[in-house]
């Protein structure tokens, strides 16, 4: 609520009193997301590099994913993600990698729940999502060190997930 001296109303004319002031609707609740680790047939893992333009940490690698819309489920939102971002489709859900929290540097809260996949389409030409992403790399268990590049943010959050992801694709056996 705002007190002013006087404000004008409708009318034109100056009156004294409180004005209401509509305030932004802040999430109170961390906001869902699903993310998708993308397994080729030789096992290694599928990584995007962010546009450095992206407000949410520009220029950083990352998987394959995004928040969930109103109504959806991590399962729905993961396919999603899948087709928006790469043009493939999921046909397996191999497993659960697991689930992180974390703030973005938006301030805003997040809980992640991450997913082994496996997808149908041409592996080797991703359709990126244009201004989204800037190119992409498939990485193995040897080559995570790329994504020690933006270490920094999040703690390494993404290697984190990576390692994971490799640790449960072997007690998998895929």
């Amino acid at each position: 609520m705002v007190s002013p001296a006087g404000f004008q109303d409708k009318t034109g004319h100056r009156r004294a009193g409180t004005v209401a002031t509509t305030l932004l609707d802040v999430p109170t609740e961390p906001l869902r997301c699903a993310g998708a680790l993308i397994v080729a047939p030789d096992g290694r893992l599928f990584f995007q590099r962010r546009s450095p333009h992206r407000r949410l940490f520009p220029n950083c690698w990352d998987i394959v994913g995004g928040h969930l819309e109103p109504g959806e489920s991590v399962q729905d939102a993961l396919h999603r993600e899948v087709t928006e971002e790469t043009g493939w489709r999921v046909t397996e859900v191999i497993a659960e990698i697991g689930e992180y929290r974390y703030v973005g540097d938006d301030g805003l809260a997040r809980i992640e729940s991450d997913w082994l996949v496996r997808v149908d389409g041409d592996l080797a030409a991703p359709v990126l999502e244009a201004g989204k992403h800037t190119e992409y790399r498939w990485l193995g268990p040897g080559d995570l060190d790329l994504l020690d590049e933006h270490r920094d943010v999040n703690d390494g959050l993404i290697r984190h997930i990576a390692e994971r992801a490799f640790a449960v694709l072997r007690s998998a056996g895929s």
